[in-house]
This record gives C-alpha cells, structure tokens and sequence, in this order.
C-alpha cells in the first residue's frame, strides 16, 4: 500500500524491477513465458506480482515461526529486523541477477525502498504481538 501511495503522491510509475527479475529468473531455469507480446507481458506483470507476495506471506510466517520458537523482541527491533530481512530478501536477487545496483541508487530510490519495508515490519510485527496477546485471553 505504502508504494502504491508513493506513485500517487510523487505521480512516479510502476517498477519493472519483479517483472525483469521473473523473466530473468525463467530464463535461467529454461522455463518459457507462453503467449503473444502482450499476454507475455500480462504473466510476467502478473508473476511478478505474485513473487512480491510469496515473499511477504513466507517472512511472515518464518516470524510466525519465530514467535513460535520463543522470539519475542519489542516492537521496534522487530520492525526493524523484519523490514531489512523483506529488503534484503528481495533486493539481494535482484543485485546478484544484476537486474538493478543498489550501489547506484539515489536517495530517493532508497527511500522508495526502505520506507515500505519498514512500514511491512511494522505491521508484521504488530501482528505478531497482537495474535500473542490473543493467545494470552484463550
């Protein structure tokens, strides 16, 4: 939500970066994208997508995990952890298919960045202490 607010706010347009990286990804395992020119573009915005969300519901569950395991760090740190990890969990990829440089980023790009991931930790974490408050009233 929080990026779909920065290109209402600053008019900017969607990154290409989860696209470039599924057909990047299809590539190097030798999977073909089917379809005409557009519909290849339709599954590729569509599995890009889909990756953005895969990797968001599956840190939230290795927390969900965590918890389970005994984390309980406060709301800050765990903010802070979940929302570099997700960054680093989609960045990192998208460095080493040298699909974009992190390196040569503008502030502006970063803050594009960070911000979102960190508003994702916030909420994850929020959740997580939430869900553990409601165990404590089962």
């Amino acid at each position: 939500m929080v990026t779909y607010l920065d290109m209402v706010v600053r008019g900017r347009g969607a990154s290409s970066v989860p696209e470039h990286s599924v057909e990047v990804l299809a590539a190097r395992a030798g999977v073909p994208i089917p379809g005409d020119e557009d519909q290849r573009a339709n599954r590729l915005a569509g599995l890009g997508a889909l990756s953005g969300l895969l990797v968001g519901v599956g840190i939230g569950a290795a927390v969900g995990v965590a918890r389970g395991l005994g984390w309980r760090p406060g709301m800050l740190p765990a903010t802070v952890i979940v929302g570099f990890g997700a960054m680093a969990a989609v960045d990192g990829p998208v460095a080493a298919l040298g699909i974009s440089d992190p390196r040569t980023w503008a502030a502006v790009d970063w803050a594009a960045d960070v911000v979102p991931h960190l508003v994702y930790g916030a909420v994850i974490a929020a959740v997580a202490r939430g869900l553990d408050r409601n165990e404590a009233c089962d």
